[in-house]
């Protein structure tokens, strides 16, 4: 993977003139590649897709195409808030595919968490395929990948959706100008792009979304506790200040039940484990000590207004040992 080595002379990217110099080479290298091609991006309104369309958008207009692709692994609101920002705020390009019931579909079954990630890629690649169909001249697929994807990939950790996830007949020629960037870069640059504080500082959501935090085969009862317990965390989080000093955090469905009680009943459901870390480079990162009383109110919220769940876990492992995703 000589072509996905970071070159030894490239400085980190810290300041805002460093971030403009690498903004500048990126547009001139992109209109050498692509010309008066059109270009397919996965929009999925996180912070690496943003900043590949807002560099993308500067380099060559009209000619990107987005695409936002509902896979039914968002996080509670999202397909609604990418469509509001993008496409109403930004005036994108934005093409919006509902395909729910397709990935689950595809993904019904199947536990293997390698699987699961090239299960949803390839998937992608194929929307993306049939999109294309319905365009002229679309000859390249961008993607955000950044550099810590292609480190994992290369030694074996995980299968990045971006790098080990697509089909040996892939049609496009690939753009991708992060790839060579840390996550704590991709902000700078993003910002020095003009990109919204909000989509900036976004915390990050894996490509296969909540498919690699619903453990196991996928159902759709557990992606449903998922989702709602995922949206207590973020608001809970952000009432109490740690939306913007909290790196990420998320909250993840095991395939496994336990004994709990609710209306003294006896009840058999599943545990929701928080977690919460920060990071400067995603290639380690450390425990966030969030208060025991609101981590107390955050369990009694999910307990009591989520659906299949009665019990909540909070994740003190740091990386390493364990990676910040679960699968």
């Amino acid at each position: 993977m000589s072509d996905n080595k970071r070159p030894e002379t490239m400085e980190r990217i810290t300041t805002e003139s460093a971030a403009q110099k690498f903004i500048d080479e990126q547009i001139e290298a992109l209109r050498a590649q692509i010309k008066d091609k059109k270009v397919l991006l996965a929009l999925s309104g996180g912070v690496d897709s943003s900043v590949v369309a807002a560099l993308l958008i500067k380099a060559i207009g009209k000619n990107l195409v987005c695409v936002h692709v509902n896979h039914g692994l968002l996080r509670k609101g999202e397909p609604e808030q990418v469509i509001e920002v993008f496409r109403n705020q930004m005036k994108a390009n934005l093409v919006y595919v509902d395909a729910t019931d397709r990935f689950l579909d595809k993904l019904a079954g199947i536990s293997d968490p390698e699987t699961k990630r090239k299960t949803i890629g390839a998937e992608f690649i194929r929307v993306f395929e049939e999109e294309a169909r319905k365009l002229e001249n679309i000859e390249f697929l961008a993607q955000g990948t950044i550099y810590p994807d292609i480190l994992e990939s290369d030694v074996g950790v995980k299968a990045h959706h971006n790098v080990g996830g697509l089909p040996e007949d892939l049609k496009f020629e690939l753009v991708e100008p992060l790839k060579f960037l840390f996550k704590d870069e991709v902000r700078v640059v993003g910002k020095t792009l003009g990109l919204p504080d909000g989509m900036v500082y976004r915390q990050p959501f894996p490509g296969p979304g909540l498919g690699v935090r619903c453990l196991g085969a996928i159902t759709r009862d557990r992606l449903n506790s998922l989702r709602e317990s995922d949206a207590i965390l973020r608001e809970e989080f952000a009432k109490n200040g740690l939306a913007g000093k909290v790196w990420q955090y998320f909250t993840i469905v095991p395939d496994f039940k336990s004994t709990g009680i609710k209306d003294g009943k006896r009840t058999f459901a599943y545990p929701v484990i928080i977690r919460a870390v920060n990071t400067r480079d995603a290639m380690t990162a450390t425990v966030e000590n969030v208060p025991f009383e609101l981590l107390e109110h955050i369990t009694q919220r999910i307990t009591s207004e989520v659906e299949n769940v009665n019990r909540v876990l909070f994740d003190l492992t740091p990386k390493p040992s364990a990676t910040i995703e679960w699968e």
